[in-house]
Order: structure tokens, then C-alpha cells, then sequence
């Protein structure tokens, strides 16, 4: 059964170009996004003091990733614990432009970028300088309670730089993000809707409590649902616990997609490289269900 929204009347709308050209930019009808976890930058805790093993290690990460047929790398600097509420230092912003181009000069699939812990400025920023072709955004509309506070969606601010800076590049956005509670009790079929009509985002991303965790199927199923009963066509990812075991399921559940990191690690540890043949599993494990 369809869920019921009943304070939001059902318009259907036009999707905007962001929206309809997304998922066109893949070769799959249901891509995979692999997840290129940077350590930690320098100015974090945990900084090594070599840029080049950075460097290093992220092309090693993208260059698996491709050759494993995977559609689309994201690159995130999750090892820069305890993350930056809102927004970054320059210096951040700086080391993972350079990152960035380093991929994007190795591989030839989309590039995304995601600053943690919500800055979509940065990122947009840093797409646009090495012309990448999307961002995640964490919290984009509405409020929620992280470990780093209370941080408020900044929809308004996001959408109009990008216009202004990368008007190419798509917007990804979580709706109820992992690591964090929504403020209020806002639906998840509505917190996507809102996300999308109301934020302007090209696609929702439904995850579980945190990183590596299965995201709850139901939920997906609610958002899809939630989004078809209003006319709108954005695309659902799930955003984590896909591993080559739970991928068909999230495909029958309605996603669009897939955004992969922990189950393609050696030993299924997030922090460590990527391993080429668990992306082989994957990947073919997505293809068997698509076939």
C-alpha cells in the first residue's frame, strides 16, 4: 500500500534537468557508486604527515574500483575525525581538490564529492574545480541531532551556488542521514518528498543507523513509493550496508541505485584499501539481478 501523506497534496511536476540527466550519465540502468574513503587530511588527529601516500592510495582505490565496473566513484574524507560541523577550513577544502584531480585525471567513470561532515559548499566547490559530476549532502533540508550538534539543511544556499558555480553538477541528498536523528517526526516518504520538490535535490539517499549498516528495506520501499505517488521521478540510492549479498534486494525494493563502500574494503573494513575481488562480487551480483 501507498503511504499516506495527508498534508501534502498529490501535484505532480515536472522533474528538473538535473533530475532527468542523473541516472543518463551511467551505463547501467541501476549504477554502483564505490566509495574511495580518504584517511585522515592534514590538520586531522590522525594525519600521517605524507600527502603522497594520500594521493597514492586514493588513485590505487578509484583505479580498482573502475576496473571492477563499477559506475561511479565517490570520494569522502572520512578519516578526518571529529568532522567539522558545517563547514571546513580552507586547508581541507584545498588537499581534497588536489585529491580529487588526482582521480579524476585516473579514471574515466562519474565523480562525486563529499565533504563531511555537511559541507555542500565545499563540495560543489571542489566538483567544480575538477569537474565532477555530483555531491552528497547530509543533511540537506530539515534539522538533525549528530555527534557534531545540531546541523540545519541548507537547501537554499546549496541550490544557488550550484547554479552559480557548477550548474552541472547533481545533488545528492541523504533523507534522515545515518550517524543522526531527525529533529521533529517527519515521515521518511515525506522528509524525501520535501527533499526533492521543496530542496531541489536530483536524488535521495536512504541509509541505515550508520556506516556499513543495511539500510531498512521498508524505508526504501516508503520512499519510492512516497515519491511515485506524488509524480515525482528522482532517483532512490541506498546509501549503505549494500554488500553482494543485500544488493538484489535493494533493487526489488524499488532503489535506483546503490552507493557501496564498506563490503568492497579488504576484510570488509571501511578504513582499509579497496579489494578487487569483493568489488568483482558486487558488481556481479548486481548484474546477476539486472539480467
Amino acid at each position: 500500500m501507498e503511504p499516506h501523506l495527508p498534508s501534502l497534496a498529490v501535484t505532480p511536476r515536472m522533474t528538473t534537468a538535473h533530475q532527468n540527466s542523473f541516472l543518463d550519465r551511467f551505463d547501467r540502468e541501476r549504477p554502483l557508486i564505490g566509495m574511495v574513503h580518504l584517511p585522515a587530511l592534514p590538520g586531522a588527529p590522525e594525519f600521517d604527515g605524507d600527502r603522497d601516500t594520500l594521493h597514492e592510495r586514493a588513485r590505487t582505490d578509484a583505479t580498482r574500483l573502475e576496473s571492477g565496473d563499477i559506475d561511479a566513484i565517490m570520494l569522502e574524507n572520512f578519516g578526518d575525525a571529529p568532522f567539522y560541523p558545517e563547514t571546513v577550513p580552507s586547508h581541507v577544502v584545498a588537499d581534497m581538490t588536489a585529491i580529487a584531480s588526482t582521480v579524476a585525471d585516473a579514471v574515466d567513470v562519474p565523480l562525486g564529492i563529499n565533504v563531511l561532515r555537511n559541507d555542500a559548499d565545499a563540495a560543489l566547490s571542489i566538483a567544480a574545480a575538477v569537474d565532477a559530476d555530483f555531491i552528497r549532502t547530509n543533511v540537506h533540508v530539515g534539522t538533525a541531532a549528530t555527534d557534531q550538534g545540531v546541523l540545519e539543511g541548507r537547501a537554499h544556499e546549496t541550490v544557488r551556488r550550484r547554479e552559480r558555480i557548477a550548474p552541472d553538477v547533481a545533488i545528492l541528498a541523504d533523507v534522515h542521514v545515518k550517524h543522526a536523528t531527525p529533529v521533529g517526526e517527519t515521515a521518511i516518504e515525506r522528509a524525501a518528498l520535501e527533499t526533492v520538490e521543496r530542496g531541489k535535490a536530483d536524488g535521495v539517499i536512504v541509509s541505515g543507523s550508520g556506516t556499513g549498516n543495511e539500510a531498512a528495506l521498508e524505508d526504501v520501499e516508503r520512499v519510492v513509493s512516497g515519491l511515485s505517488a506524488h509524480g515525482v521521478q528522482a532517483p532512490v540510492f541506498v546509501g549503505s550496508g549494500v554488500t553482494a549479498d543485500t544488493v538484489g534486494d535493494c533493487f526489488a525494493a524499488g532503489a535506483d541505485g546503490a552507493i557501496v563502500g564498506t563490503a568492497l574494503k579488504e576484510d570488509g573494513v571501511t578504513t582499509n584499501p579497496v579489494d578487487s575481488s569483493r568489488v568483482e562480487s558486487v558488481v556481479t551480483a548486481a548484474q546477476r539481478v539486472l539480467e
